[in-house]
Parts: C-alpha cells; sequence; structure tokens
C-alpha cells in the first residue's frame, strides 16, 4: 500500500518541477530588456549603413552623414549598376566562385570525413592528427608556396585557384564531419553490409542522407567565407572583369582626382549587396546547424 502510495506523490512532484526548471530558461523581463538593449546597440552599425546608402551625393559629399537617413535615394540601388565598374559582373563572379566552392567542400569533406570515420586502415588515427595539426599552420605561411604554383599552373587571373582547393576540403570540416559519422551507430553499417552494400554503396545510401545537417552547415560556412573572400582574390585576380563582389566594392572607393570624396552611398550599397545574401542564407539554414548535433543520435535511434 505504502509503494502504491509513492508513486502518485513522486510523479505530482514531479509534474510541478517540471514547470519551474523550465521557467528558469525562459528569463523575466530584465533578461529580455537587456537582450533589447543589446540588440538595439549592435543593429546601430547596420542602420547607419543603411541610412549612407540611401542618402543623396550632396549629403555625402558634404559630410553630413547621420544615424536615420535624412533623405531616401533608393534609385542608388540601381545607380550602383551605371558606374564604370561592372558590379553586375561582380556579383555573378561572387556567386559562380562561392556556390562551386561550397559544392567542393561538402563533396569532398562528406567523403574524406566518412573514410576517417568508418575506414579500417593502418595509421588512420595519426594520418587524423597530422590533418587536424594543419589547422594551426596559419594561412600567411602558405601563401608564397601556393602563390608560387598556382603561378607556374598558369592560374593566376583565373577562378580555379579559389575554386580547386575547396575540393580537397580543409580539416575543419573533416573533423566536423568525423565526428558526425562517428556518432551514428556502426551495426547500420553492417546491417547494409549483410544486404549486399559495398563501402561506397553504403556513404551513398547510407550515410550521405543522414549527414545532410553537417553538410547544410558546411556549406553555409563556405558560402559566407568565400562570398565574403578579400584576400584571394586581391592576390589572384588582375582582370577587372573577373573581379568578385568583395574586391570590387573596394574599387569603389578609388576616385578620379585627388581629394575627391569618393561614392560612400554607392559603397554602402555594394556592402549591402555583399552582406544581405549570406544573411538570407544563414536565416534559412539555421536550424540545419542547430540539428546537426541532434540527428546522429536520432537517426541510431530510427
Amino acid at each position: 500500500m505504502s509503494a502504491t502510495t509513492t508513486l502518485p506523490a513522486a510523479s505530482g512532484a514531479a509534474r510541478r518541477t517540471r514547470p519551474r526548471t523550465l521557467s528558469a530558461f525562459r528569463g523575466g523581463p530584465f533578461t529580455y530588456g537587456m537582450l533589447v538593449i543589446l540588440s538595439a546597440i549592435f543593429m546601430v552599425p547596420l542602420v547607419f549603413v543603411v541610412s549612407i546608402a540611401l542618402a543623396s551625393d550632396s549629403t555625402v559629399s558634404t559630410g553630413q552623414l547621420t544615424i536615420l537617413p535624412r533623405d531616401w535615394q533608393f534609385s542608388n540601388f540601381v545607380e550602383i549598376f551605371r558606374t564604370s565598374l561592372p558590379v553586375g559582373r561582380f556579383m555573378i563572379n561572387s556567386v559562380i566562385i562561392a556556390v562551386t566552392s561550397a559544392i567542393g567542400q561538402v563533396l569532398s569533406s562528406s567523403l574524406v570525413g566518412y573514410a576517417f570515420a568508418r575506414l579500417r586502415a593502418p595509421g588512420k588515427k595519426g594520418l587524423f592528427l597530422i590533418v587536424i595539426a594543419t589547422m594551426m599552420v596559419p594561412a600567411q605561411i602558405t601563401m608564397i608556396p601556393q602563390f608560387w604554383i598556382f603561378s607556374e599552373l598558369g592560374w593566376v587571373d583565373t577562378f580555379l585557384p579559389l575554386i580547386v582547393p575547396q575540393f580537397f576540403s580543409n580539416a575543419f570540416n573533416i573533423f566536423l564531419v568525423r565526428q558526425f559519422v562517428t556518432r551514428i551507430p556502426y551495426e547500420m553499417d553492417e546491417a547494409a553490409s549483410i544486404d549486399g552494400l559495398g563501402f561506397f554503396g553504403i556513404y551513398v545510401r547510407l550515410i550521405l542522407p543522414m549527414m545532410s545537417p553537417i553538410l547544410i552547415a558546411i556549406a553555409i560556412f563556405t558560402l559566407t567565407a568565400m562570398w565574403g573572400d578579400f584576400m584571394g582574390p586581391l592576390i589572384y585576380i588582375n582582370s577587372e572583369e573577373k573581379m568578385p563582389l568583395a574586391l570590387g566594392v573596394q574599387y569603389l572607393t578609388s576616385t578620379s582626382q585627388e581629394l575627391q570624396t569618393p561614392p560612400w552611398n554607392l559603397i554602402m550599397v555594394g556592402s549591402i549587396f555583399l552582406s544581405l545574401p549570406m544573411i538570407v542564407i544563414y536565416y534559412f539554414g539555421q536550424k540545419y546547424m542547430y540539428e546537426m548535433n541532434l540527428s546522429a543520435g536520432s537517426a541510431g535511434v530510427k
């Protein structure tokens, strides 16, 4: 009798405790107030960028810039395509470089990470440690050797030095995929091998669909990095028609006359074009970035 009377009491206590535990993570008015204030502070530079982008040429030339727009020159978003620089071509080049690089990173990272997680080979752990150790090598150290190699290959002033290395992945993405795949129960591979699937068949038909959250996250990381990459195009791209938007916006700051004020309103329009696509991509892809830490465990349960 005592046992039967204790269970409802315990379940009732747990039922009463759960709302109080969840409420601890909801925060109060003070927490939300601080978040609103901090968000407003962090939004000030972005608002200032939009204000300058909507400013007229006379406002820019006199330097009378304000946080909130004085005049609303939406024609600046059209005028930027009428400058002497091919801004439309800059955007197309950025799309080509960013999308192709993302495809290369997704393909190579998934293959190499899967091999490190599942392939049984002597020296695999040592090789994986060497790959991870490359993350500690600054990019500036390999910049000159890479330029010499690409120059000897005749790839300077082409997209190849920016795109081809992405098809060989990098240590960070390989580490992410490898850690993700190791969380998938190995019994699923054994069951698939009994059904007649080989190493590559298990990768394509079983593991690859489960890796979609981590691969989408890698694609977002790569798109963001390559869309805003400035140093790489600055080193390898010489022709104006091959420049991406990140490098083209910098060219907007150049003026034909000394001491002439750069067209800051058009420069800020270019900066918006440079930032807005990545904000949109992250907004629609953030759920996959949150799910990449949860999918592997749930996949094993299914």
